[in-house]
């Protein structure tokens, strides 16, 4: 069978200057942007849960934040890594200064916490508070946490701007 002009000529373009390659660089120069991306963006500061139903106090304290189990409070329920444990009132209601349920989860938490290395010299702990909760109910969770061998608490709190009357020159 004879070949069409054009796919004679077609066929001699092809053995002269081979096909058409793809082209490495654009695509090299997406990955490479990609992976720069990807660097940056990935940092290791953790960013603590966000929850509307708290207000955390405000302080001026520098130190960011580790990787630790999270005990949250507000007004209605004490939460352990977003799981409910009790309720506000009815830990209230009780006169032990220890709660059971928490002191329970804080056990499981231990069992399963990454930081069984350190745990002669206490466990990390983080609690996040609203700061209306009263004192009695946040000295019953920290009685509870150092039963449960979680001795180095961290309190959660927002940063509070730097005033900018602190170099006013007025002393």
């Amino acid at each position: 069978m004879k070949k069409s002009y054009r796919a004679a000529r077609m066929e001699r373009h092809h053995k002269r200057f081979g096909t058409g390659g793809l082209n490495l660089v654009s695509l090299m120069d997406i990955f490479t942007i990609l992976v720069f991306f990807l660097l940056v963006n990935s940092s290791n500061v953790q960013q603590l849960p966000s929850s509307k139903a708290i207000q955390l106090p405000e302080s001026t304290a520098q130190q960011l934040p580790k990787e630790t189990v999270i005990v949250l409070v507000n007004n209605q329920q004490i939460l352990v890594q977003g799981r409910v444990i009790a309720s506000v009132s009815s830990v209230m209601a009780d006169d032990k200064t220890v709660i059971p349920a928490l002191l329970k989860e804080m056990a499981l938490q231990s069992q399963n916490s990454w930081q069984q290395t350190q745990a002669e010299d206490g466990l990390d702990v983080t609690v996040m508070g609203d700061k209306q909760i009263p004192y009695k109910l946040l000295r019953k969770i920290l009685s509870t946490l150092s039963q449960a061998n979680y001795t180095n608490i961290s309190m959660a709190v927002m940063k509070r701007a730097d005033s900018k009357n602190d170099n006013s020159g007025t002393r």
